[in-house]
């Protein structure tokens, strides 16, 4: 039987379209995914993303603990609510997971990592906390987590929250969390649009949900989620990336701090890979033919096929788009082979859309 989050009466009784999300009876969408998705770019909406994973991370090892754990590191932390993105990986190189880590004060950390590799992460978590002591892992299944995105979504939140402690609210900078009463408020996001990440006890999930309802946040499902997150030029882990993928054929060079005293799983990998030459990048891909770009087509170029790892229309662009991993030296235009055509697309730089607006310029480098 799938998991239900805090929120599942809340979506039933708003006539949402329920599915199976890695074991998760979640919302695809409230009636239109295309609405949802016009919502977030143009106004507020909110998303249920209480499936997600949390584990709070403490001890006097939890600073190293991370820094081997992850590619990018946990010493750029200076500032407590501050939050790091990054990839936990395997020896070999290949992302375990992507997640955000925030430094909540002192030796206490918050991890937030994706739902569909639960299992996983978590025993990799145990497994390299094997190597420390002074080291407290504690999954965080009493809270629930709304996100909270779009030019008005800031605006809209305050209605959670006394007027005193609006100012605590607005001033906080982006990829930056503060705790406000019972809030755990994150200024985070998955779509390329101002807002918040809210992290609440599940008890008081329903009527957060219900308050920014009254407030005129919509409701939006995952179908918006996916399209949305898609423009930003942000990847899904398990689509986009995974065990046999390294950062640096993923997009995610940018995410990897190399420095000679940062010692982390995977890095040795990752500087044989190096030496050796990336051979592959991730690139953001425009059909300039008509059709729709999807998952797994393949990718024709003058050095060799490369494969869309996650193709869908584009409701801002009005335009096919697409993340591809294709062989490093490419530029120019590409086909795509969709149902024994071959559709011309061009390489642009990612993302294909920030705020609300289009992004999209030609060019051959994506952004690493």
């Amino acid at each position: 039987m799938a998991q239900k989050t805090p929120l599942h009466q809340s979506h039933l009784q708003a006539s949402a379209k329920m599915v199976d999300f890695a074991g998760w009876d979640m919302p695809i969408h409230y009636g239109s995914q295309l609405n949802e998705h016009k919502i977030v770019r143009s106004d507020a909406g909110m998303f249920d993303v209480s499936h997600m994973t949390v584990v709070d991370v403490a001890g006097s090892d939890a600073k190293s603990y991370l820094r081997y754990l992850l590619a990018n590191d946990v010493d750029k932390l200076s500032i407590v609510g501050k939050a790091l993105y990054s990839c936990m990986l395997n020896e070999s190189g290949g992302i375990v997971d992507d997640l955000i880590v925030y430094w909540l004060s002192g030796d206490d950390y918050r991890v937030v990592i994706n739902s569909a590799t639960r299992d996983k992460d978590l025993d990799w978590l145990n497994q390299q906390a094997s190597r420390f002591d002074a080291l407290e892992l504690t999954e965080r299944d009493d809270v629930a987590m709304i996100a909270v995105q779009g030019p008005n979504a800031r605006e809209k939140t305050l209605a959670l929250f006394d007027p005193e402690q609006h100012s605590v609210i607005l001033d906080l900078q982006r990829f930056a969390a503060v705790e406000v009463g019972d809030y755990f408020v994150a200024r985070t996001g998955y779509t390329g649009e101002d807002g918040f990440e809210l992290l609440m006890p599940n008890n008081m999930a329903a009527l957060c949900w219900q308050t920014l309802l009254d407030a005129g946040v919509e409701p939006c499902g995952l179908g918006a989620r996916d399209t949305l997150r898609l423009e930003a030029g942000m990847s899904l882990y398990g689509t986009d990336m995974d065990e046999t993928t390294s950062p640096l054929i993923s997009g995610l060079k940018w995410t990897l701090a190399m420095q000679d005293d940062h010692e982390f799983v995977g890095k040795q990998a990752l500087v044989d890979e190096q030496s050796s030459g990336v051979k592959q990048r991730l690139v953001g891909l425009l059909l300039t033919d008509k059709g729709v770009l999807r998952n797994h087509l393949r990718v024709i170029t003058d050095q060799g096929d490369g494969e869309i790892t996650s193709g869908s229309y584009s409701p801002t662009l009005s335009r096919s788009i697409a993340l591809a991993r294709i062989p490093a030296g490419v530029s120019g235009e590409v086909e795509v082979e969709v149902r024994n055509k071959y559709l011309k697309a061009e390489i642009v730089k990612i993302p294909f859309v920030r705020q609300g607006k289009s992004c999209v310029t030609s060019g051959s480098m994506s952004n690493e």
